[in-house]
C-alpha cells in the first residue's frame, strides 16, 4: 500500500473510530451509571486535562551511563537535562483517571515503580495506584546508570547509584505534581500520520522468518505509524505525547555526556516553539528499530556520519512527524478512562496452546541471557562487550555472593531456553535472582485509544500479535492500539516464537525463552475480554523493594582540591571577550566535582548559565538545558581530586547583539564531607 494510501486509512480510523466496548471502573470505585454509560458509548462526556514536567537528571559526572551496559561509558559531563513529563486524563463524569509518565532514561526498573507507586500513595492517598500510573522510557541509552535494584542491570555502571535514582524519582514527583496542580476542563484529539526515514529494522534475519501475513503488514520492515494525542484547555494546548518506534541510540557509545536523545530532542523543539507546553514522545514496539539508519556493523551512523547530528535529525524528524498527525487531530468520538494492571510470575507461567504457533501449551523459565545478548546490537554499539572478557577474568563481587557455585538450568528450562545459547542464568543466581520476574502487564483505555503496556522491549511484529488481539477483544480499530513499551519496569527483549530461532541480539536477550511473546499475548487477551465486559481483576501482589544488599564498587570520591596554581572558580583557559553567532566559545573553570550535588534544573542555578547584561545587571540568555550549551569534566593532568570544568557555548545564530559572560556553580567537598558553594565567572563576550 503506498504512503499516501497508509495514511488516509489512519487519518480516516483516527476521525470515525468507535469505541463500542463496556469497561472497568479504576482504582477500586464502584462501576456506577454515569461510567457504564460512557463505556456503551451512549454518552458524550469531557474530560480533565493536566500536564507537569520535572527534572530527573542524575549524576552528571564519574558514574557509569545506562543504555549500552557498557563499563567503559562513564560520565563526563551534560549535553542536556533529562526529564520526566506527566499528563493525567480524567473522565469528568465518573472522575476515573490515569497518569501517564514519559520518563527520558533508559529504563523504568521496579525500583522507579515501586518508590514512586509508595509517594505517590502518601501524598494522594488512592487517587494514583497501581492499575492507573504508568511510568514509560524513551530509552534514551545516555541517562545515569545504576539506578535499578537489579544487579544485572547496575553492575556495568559499578554498582547501584543512589543519588541518580533520588533525583529520578525527585523529578517524577515533580512532574506529577505540576500535572495534578494544574488539572482541569479539556479535551483530548487523537490523530495519526506515517513516518519513514527515522527507523531501521537491524534484526532482518529474524524478522524475515515470520510468517508472510504478519511481514506485509509491514513492507517496507519497519513500523511505520506515528499516534498523537493533543490536551487542551479551552483554546490552549498543555500536552502533546506522540509515540513512534525507534531505538534511544543515535547518540551512541562513544557519547560521555549525559542527555536525551532523539526523541527528548523532539519534545524538546516543541516546547521550544510553545511556552508552558508539555511534549513528550514515547516509544511502542521498538525492539528491532534502530535510527541507525545505514545498518553498519560496529560502526553505527546514519543519516550522517555525526552521531549528534543524527540525534537532531531523527529528533526533528518525529517532531514534524508528531505535527503532522496533531494537524488531522480529532476530538475523541467517545469519552471515558479505564485502566487495569496484573503482575506476572514471568519465570514459569503455563501457556495455552492457543496463543503458540504450533498449538501446544508450554511455558516460560527462569530468565536466562543467552550469548547473542552479550556480543551486544552490532548496529547501534561501536564496541563489543565480548571484547572485555578473557579466561580468568570474573566479578569479585558476584563471586562473594556465591556465584562460584553456579547453579546449572534443570533440562525444561533449558527446553524452553532453545536454541538460545545459554550464558548467564540471571533468575538462578545468588543471593536472589539478578533481575526481577515478577512484573507488571497494563491496559489503559482513553476514549478511542488502547495502549497495552509491558515491561519489555517487544520487536513490531510481537507488538502487532499483541494489538491485533487486544483490538479484536474491545472492538477497536487496530490503528488505535498501541503497544506501550519500556513501561513499569523491565526485562530486556520480547520477540516472536519465530525470530527467537535466528537469535539475533534480541532473541538472545529474551530472558524467559522461546515463548515469551506468548504468554503476554495469552495474558493481555485476558485482560481485554476482561475489560471489555465491564470488569478487571485484582492486580496482585507489587514485588517486594529489593534496596538492601545493594554493591557500591565505586566507593567515595577524594575531599576536592584546586587545580595547581589556581583558586576554586577560576577561570583557566583563555576566553575570548568577542564572539560571532554560529561560532563556539568555551571557558574552562577550576571546579568541583560534578557529582559532590547534584544539582537539579528547573527555577534552580543549575551547573551553569549564559548570561546576558541588560544594562542594569546580568540575566540567565541560556541555561544548562539549551541546546547551544554543554559541559564537560576531567581530572586534569591525572590528578585523583581536582577538576577541570568546561563550559562550552555554541552561540545561536539568532542570538541578540550584546554583551555576554559564562557563569559556572560548583560544590567543593571539603574532607569532613561539608560542601561549600563556589561560582566562577568568565569576563564580558561581546557578540555582534
Amino acid at each position: 500500500m503506498s504512503d499516501i494510501s497508509r495514511r488516509s486509512v489512519l487519518q480516516a480510523a483516527a476521525i470515525g473510530a468507535t469505541a463500542t466496548a463496556a469497561t472497568a471502573a479504576l482504582g477500586g470505585a464502584s462501576f456506577d451509571q454515569a461510567g457504564a454509560a460512557r463505556a456503551d458509548g451512549t454518552s458524550s462526556n469531557g474530560y480533565l486535562v493536566g500536564a507537569g514536567k520535572g527534572d530527573m537528571t542524575g549524576a552528571i559526572a564519574g558514574q557509569g551511563m545506562m543504555g549500552y551496559s557498557d563499563a567503559e561509558q562513564v560520565a563526563k559531563g551534560m549535553l542536556q537535562r533529562t526529564w520526566a513529563r506527566a499528563f493525567i486524563i480524567a473522565d469528568a463524569v465518573s472522575g476515573q483517571r490515569v497518569l501517564f509518565i514519559t520518563a527520558d532514561i533508559a529504563c523504568v526498573f521496579t525500583s522507579h515503580h515501586n518508590l514512586l507507586l509508595s509517594a505517590l500513595s502518601k501524598k494522594y492517598g488512592d487517587t494514583y495506584n497501581v492499575h492507573n500510573v504508568n511510568i514509560n522510557a524513551t530509552h534514551n541509552h545516555n541517562s545515569c546508570g545504576g539506578t535499578s535494584w537489579d544487579y544485572a542491570y547496575v553492575l556495568a555502571a559499578m554498582g547501584h547509584r543512589h543519588n541518580s535514582l533520588q533525583a529520578e524519582i525527585a523529578g517524577l514527583l515533580d512532574a506529577v505534581d505540576e500535572a495534578h496542580r494544574s488539572l482541569a476542563p479539556g479535551t483530548v484529539e487523537l490523530g495519526h500520520d506515517e513516518l519513514h526515514d527515522a527507523s531501521a529494522n537491524r534484526s532482518m534475519p529474524a524478522f524475515s522468518l515470520n510468517p508472510a501475513d504478519d511481514r506485509r503488514h509491514f513492507p517496507q520492515h519497519i513500523d511505520p505509524q506515528v499516534t498523537a494525542i493533543r490536551l487542551r484547555q479551552g483554546g490552549t494546548t498543555i500536552g502533546e505525547i506522540t509515540w513512534f518506534a525507534t531505538h534511544g541510540t543515535s547518540l551512541t557509545d562513544n557519547n560521555f555526556q549525559i542527555g536525551p536523545d532523539n526523541k527528548g530532542y523532539a519534545a524538546y523543539l516543541a516546547e521550544q516553539r510553545t511556552d508552558g507546553l508539555v511534549a513528550a514522545h514515547a516509544q511502542t514496539n521498538a525492539g528491532d528499530m534502530t535510527p541507525n539508519l545505514w545498518l553498519r556493523k560496529m560502526n553505527p551512523g546514519g543519516p550522517t556520519e555525526d552521531h549528534r547530528t543524527n540525534r537532531i535529525l531523527i529528533g526533528r524528524r518525529q517532531d514534524e512527524a508528531g505535527q503532522r498527525a496533531l494537524a488531522g487531530a480529532r476530538a475523541m468520538s467517545k469519552g471515558g478512562v479505564y485502566t487495569a494492571s496484573r503482575y506476572l510470575n514471568l519465570h514459569d507461567m503455563h501457556i495455552s496452546g492457543h496463543y503458540t504457533p504450533n498449538g501446544k501449551s508450554t511455558r516460560t523459565s527462569p530468565a536466562i541471557m543467552g550469548m547473542a545478548a552479550a556480543a551486544t546490537s552490532m548496529e547501534d554499539n561501536n564496541r563489543s562487550q565480548l571484547s572485555i572478557l578473557h579466561e580468568g577474568m570474573r566479578n569479585e563481587f558476584a563471586m562473594a555472593l556465591g556465584a562460584g557455585k553456579v547453579p546449572t538450568p534443570e533440562p525444561w528450562m533449558v527446553d524452553v531456553q532453545a536454541p538460545k545459547a545459554d550464558l548467564f542464568p540471571l533468575g538462578l543466581l545468588p543471593p536472589r535472582p539478578w533481575i526481577e520476574q515478577r512484573l507488571p502487564i497494563q491496559m489503559i483505555r482513553i476514549g478511542d485509544l488502547v495502549l497495552a503496556a509491558m515491561p519489555s522491549e517487544t520487536t513490531i511484529i510481537a507488538g502487532l500479535r499483541i494489538r491485533r488481539l487486544v483490538a479484536d477483544a474491545m472492538n477497536m480499530p487496530l490503528e488505535n492500539v498501541l503497544l506501550q513499551g519500556y513501561s513499569n519496569g523491565y526485562s530486556q527483549y520480547t520477540v516472536t516464537p519465530e525470530e527467537y530461532v535466528a537469535q539475533q541480539y534480541e532473541g538472545g536477550e529474551s530472558l524467559f525463552g522461546r515463548w515469551t511473546l506468548c504468554a503476554y499475548m495469552q495474558e493481555f487477551h485476558s485482560m481485554a475480554r476482561t475489560m471489555a465486559a465491564g470488569s478487571r481483576k485484582p492486580a496482585g501482589v507489587r514485588p517486594a523493594n529489593r534496596d538492601d544488599l545493594q554493591p557500591d564498587l565505586l566507593g567515595g570520591q577524594p575531599a576536592d582540591t584546586p587545580m595547581p596554581g589556581y583558586k576554586f572558580g577560576q577561570v583557566v583557559s583563555k576566553v575570548p571577550s568577542t564572539a560571532k553567532v554560529g561560532t563556539t566559545v568555551a571557558a574552562s573553570f577550576c571546579g568541583a566535582f560534578p557529582t559532590n550535588k547534584i544539582r537539579r534544573g528547573k527555577g534552580t542555578k543549575g551547573y551553569f548559565a549564559v548570561e546576558k547584561f541588560t544594562g542594569t545587571g546580568w540575566t540567565v540568555a541560556y541555561n544548562d538545558d539549551h541546546e547551544s550549551t554543554e559541559l564537560t569534566w576531567v581530572r586534569p593532568g591525572g590528578s585523583a581530586s581536582a577538576s577541570k570544568v568546561t563550559v562550552s557555548w555554541h552561540i545561536p545564530r539568532n542570538t541578540p547583539a550584546g554583551d555576554y559572560r559564562i557563569r559556572y556553580y560548583g560544590d567543593v567537598k571539603s574532607g569532613s564531607g561539608a560542601l561549600r558553594e563556589i561560582t566562577g565567572t568568565t569576563g564580558r563576550i561581546k557578540v555582534g
